[in-house]
């Protein structure tokens, strides 16, 4: 009999301030290490109002991650030192794996309303793989394959695969899945997990249920702050959802819809030196990183 996934961890977002000055909310960073690994951070960036998104992320550096971009409205203009620059525009996906190094900056730009939307994944990547050739993927919306399974739910394939379809992004290291699910209102969505790897669900919109237990006080709660006191039996938009093992995980909705992230990787099980866009696994690592950066002998890939 195959075991449905138990939530183990339930997460309200934080909001913070990041770059030169956006306002997000932080689902989940460097304080949960290592429940999420291989994640190691994701980024919730929806706003109406571009003072709080319009300064970006000007030109910074990263080594031994990856970062996944994905946008549903506005747009994300972006340029590296190995010469790739590009605009990811509502539905589309940037993939960049930063490896040894790379220098780059991304700035948000809104639609016409002003309204900016999208999150960032930060996925680590192991030692064998930290110092590997950056490489950066832009994946386009109409690229992204949609499957409708029997139980009504539409299922975005950004990678992984969900009823013999594959999704675009491939040969990751961490075998991961990203998948942006809808479910209609009195629907279930059952999809199978492979087992050790860790998997979570962001909420964005509407509300539903996860797993086969309907017990707010079944499992470990983060709120957004201490006073944070809401226990509700069922997840809404920003709530993040941690799951324990098991070979399938479960969604289901009463009288409202659901859509989530849903994410999945094999975990990496080493240790981590993190700080700010730099993560190695010793701190003699991390400062022989600073120390290129600041000489100059950072970017081991140049630009062809």
């Amino acid at each position: 009999m195959i075991k449905t996934r138990k939530i183990s961890k339930v997460l309200k977002g934080k909001p913070t301030v990041e770059g030169a000055g956006v306002h997000l909310k932080r689902a989940f960073g460097r304080s949960h290490l290592p429940a999420f690994d291989p994640f190691l951070m994701l980024d919730d960036f929806r706003s109406d109002r571009p003072e709080e998104y319009i300064r970006g992320f000007p030109w910074h550096p990263h080594r031994g991650i990856e970062t996944i971009t994905y946008v549903l409205r506005g747009e994300v203009e972006h340029g590296d030192s190995m010469g790739n620059k590009g605009v990811i525009s509502a539905g589309d996906v940037q993939w960049m794996t930063a490896g040894s190094g790379i220098i780059h900056q991304e700035m948000p730009r809104g639609d016409q309303k002003g309204s900016i939307s999208g999150f960032q994944l930060w996925a680590n990547l192991p030692r064998a793989s930290k110092m590997m050739a950056p490489r950066y993927r832009e994946v386009k919306a109409e690229e992204i394959p949609v499957v409708l399974d029997d139980g009504g739910a539409a299922v975005k394939i950004i990678a992984g695969k969900v009823d013999g379809r594959e999704g675009p992004v491939r040969d990751i290291v961490i075998d991961p899945e990203y998948l942006d699910i809808s479910l209609p209102a009195s629907s279930q969505f059952v999809h199978p997990t492979e087992r050790g790897h860790k998997v979570l669900a962001y909420v964005i919109d509407g509300k539903g249920y996860f797993g086969e237990e309907v017990d707010p006080f079944s499992n470990e709660m983060e709120g957004a702050s201490y006073f944070d006191m809401r226990r509700d039996p069922f997840f809404a938009d920003g709530d993040l959802v941690l799951f324990g093992d098991g070979g399938r995980m479960m969604a289901s909705t009463e009288d409202d819809p659901v859509r989530f992230l849903l994410i999945t990787g094999k975990p990496i099980d080493e240790p981590v030196a993190w700080y700010g866009p730099i993560v190695v696994n010793t701190n003699e690592e991390l400062r022989a990183a600073f120390e290129e950066y600041n000489n100059g002998t950072f970017i081991k890939e140049k630009a062809p």
